[in-house]
């Protein structure tokens, strides 16, 4: 007998991600602490690299156009983001996927909100993490950075509004600091913004 999913008592779903499957379950996430050279190769891509990488295509041809815009120093952070796509790509089961790895400077999505996407998985290098909430509950969760989470869409199939998972981008710009995310999104080739 399968456990039922926990997303009620707990602020954190961690459990292997083929569970998003379940019709119970909206999220899953996974616990990572990343290695000093991931960091630090992502703050030379704070430093260095582009504003917005937004690619569409297989593994072989994103690994490609992303070698192209790579600061000295941060392989280390293209390998992980290319592995979490490979993951996306064996839940997914498409063949081509959207790659976004963006620095985030300021408050995006503000409103608590589903995806127009079968599956999303988010990933944030640097700076705060996804926030999240039950579509029936007020109580924000907020996720550590590069903890892995994976989030039904509106077009997951059999996707309902029954127990459904809200998120946003949470807020900086009124933390003390200046903070810059560096978020990867991956999702369906033709998610929004890719066209």
């Amino acid at each position: 007998m399968r456990p039922s999913c926990p997303t009620r008592p707990f602020s954190t779903i961690l459990m292997p991600f083929q569970n998003i499957d379940r019709h119970d379950c909206f999220i899953v996430q996974q616990e990572r602490h990343l290695g000093q050279e991931i960091m630090q190769a992502a703050a030379l891509w704070n430093a260095h690299g582009p504003d917005l990488f937004l690619h569409r295509g297989t593994i072989e041809i994103l690994q490609t156009e992303l070698r192209t815009f790579l600061p000295a120093g941060t392989q280390a952070l293209a390998d992980d983001a290319l592995n979490l796509a490979r993951r996306y790509q064996r839940l997914s089961g498409t063949a081509e996927i959207r790659f976004r790895l963006e620095k985030v400077r300021h408050d995006s999505c503000r409103r608590f909100h589903v995806d127009h996407v079968p599956l999303r998985l988010l990933c944030t290098y640097t700076g705060p993490g996804v926030q999240w909430k039950h579509a029936d509950s007020e109580i924000i969760h907020d996720t550590p950075a590069c903890w892995i989470t994976l989030l039904k869409g509106r077009l997951y199939p059999g996707w309902s509004t029954k127990g459904a998972v809200l998120h946003r981008s949470p807020p900086i710009s009124d933390l003390p600091v200046r903070v810059t995310r560096l978020l990867l999104t991956l999702d369906h080739p033709d998610a929004c913004g890719m066209g």
